[in-house]
């Protein structure tokens, strides 16, 4: 009789060890699932304890998962050492009764016990709150966190002490231990998310742009942004106001930098509006030098974000950039960047242009030869080799090593870039072939 209480109590003990273990094995995992920012609305939201235990023990998520593998590590051990006895004194009458001789039936039950020991701590005390917790982290981690914490407030002398050790080693490494794990996502992480989430349709796709495109913003710089110098419309201190309105009237554009002697020598910058400040019979001989204002000028690797805040404070929300030698490399404003985020942005005074890229048949489109290679493969899903060029065109100028004429083309990755149409010396439009099958 007594020997069938101890196996009972020897018994539940197990259950009770492994039921231990699986609540490590779900602390581990819940906590290393959760990002802050959950764990925080949490607290926010429910204000219980339960919620700011989980908080707490996020907060010192290093110390916890310590915690938990040394309960994995002590109860995996005694359930190992109580439940093999146990379960081969429960089945070596059975071999035994299979007519086995008593040396082999006690092997085969130390066999059999070890296999169903170590089944039972596996499935029940590791894979299944493993599974569970990675399925529902907040819930499991709000379940476990009182428990866990608790049994790492006990063992805290043991548990510092291997930690610091496993502290001190890494150190040795070059590497600083971290005691909360960093939640932020880089851009990169962000807009894969956003990208795989349009795909998966779980958002909207013009949402999803919006958000891809202000991820990438980041990564921009001036001369990114601006209107390169050769496109630029122009006045000279010596012009009059019947010039800018002349010019105004031509373009379509409002704002104009003014220079001296040439681009490099840029004065300031003159709205058309400032024509209304003067008379209309005094236009002819007022020289736009007396009515310009000052313009700020920003380097061509000025961030986006920066550049941003520059435009937003200037009276004409219009900088000049300037490369490195000093010259005028372009202008940008306000509008530059605002398009580079939320696409093309017109208005009644803007002229119609045909856009920036358009299909022309199941493989090919005809673009800007002024796309940089993200737009490129936003357009087309051609992805242009890295290089010391910013834009198609550049491409296809650094591997022709010339001016070329229309017609001309250039292989690359299966791709075919054909130009289309030039501006002077400059390439206007391309012409982007695929290789068959691309048809997006």
């Amino acid at each position: 009789m007594i020997d069938v209480l101890l196996a009972i109590g020897g018994l539940a003990l197990v259950v009770l060890l492994t039921v231990g273990t699986g609540l490590a094995v779900a602390a581990e995992f819940s906590l290393t699932a959760l990002e802050r920012s959950t764990v925080e609305a949490n607290v926010r939201e429910a204000g219980d304890k339960r919620s700011r235990t989980l908080l707490k023990a996020h907060r010192t998520l290093s110390f916890q998962l310590s915690g938990a593998q040394v309960a994995i590590t002590l109860t995996t051990l005694i359930t190992g050492y109580l439940a093999e006895p146990l379960i081969g004194d429960l089945v070596e009458p059975g071999f035994a009764a299979l007519g086995m001789p008593r040396d082999v039936a006690v092997g085969a039950s130390v066999v059999a016990a070890l296999i169903i020991a170590t089944s039972l701590s596996m499935v029940l005390g590791e894979m299944m709150p493993k599974n569970l917790a990675i399925a529902r982290p907040l819930q499991t981690a709000r379940a476990v966190a009182g428990y866990h914490s608790g049994f790492s407030t006990l063992f805290r002398w043991l548990i510092n002490g291997m930690n610091n050790s496993a502290n001190w080693l890494v150190r040795k490494m070059g590497v600083e231990p971290q005691e909360e794990l960093r939640s932020a996502r880089s851009p990169q992480e962000l807009g894969s998310i956003v990208r795989s989430s349009a795909e998966q349709g779980t958002l909207d796709t013009a949402t999803a742009r919006l958000l891809d495109r202000s991820l990438r913003f980041g990564d921009r710089t001036a001369d990114e942004l601006m209107t390169p110098r050769v496109q630029l419309e122009s006045l000279t201190v010596e012009d009059t106001i019947n010039d800018l309105v002349e010019i105004s009237r031509r373009t379509g554009f409002s704002r104009f930098p003014v220079y001296s002697e040439d681009l490099d020598d840029v004065q300031g910058a003159v709205h058309v509006k400032q024509a209304f400040t003067v008379r209309a019979d005094e236009r002819a001989t007022v020289r736009i030098g007396s009515v310009m204002r000052p313009v700020p000028t920003v380097p061509e690797s000025l961030p986006g974000d920066t550049l941003l805040n520059r435009l937003r404070d200037s009276r004409f929300q219009l900088a000049m950039v300037v490369d490195e030698y000093g010259g005028t490399a372009g202008l940008v404003t306000l509008e530059d960047v605002v398009e580079e985020i939320i696409g093309d942005v017109r208005d009644e005074h803007d002229e119609r242009e045909a856009p920036s890229s358009r299909r022309l048949d199941a493989d090919s489109w005809l673009v800007s030869g002024q796309l940089r290679a993200d737009e490129v493969r936003e357009a087309t899903g051609f992805h242009m080799p890295e290089g010391d060029y910013e834009t198609i065109a550049g491409l296809v100028l650094e591997r022709l090593g010339k001016i070329p004429a229309p017609g001309e083309a250039i292989d690359v990755d299966g791709w075919r870039l054909t130009v289309a149409s030039m501006d002077r010396r400059r390439i206007a439009e391309l012409n982007v072939q695929g290789p068959d099958g691309v048809a997006r």
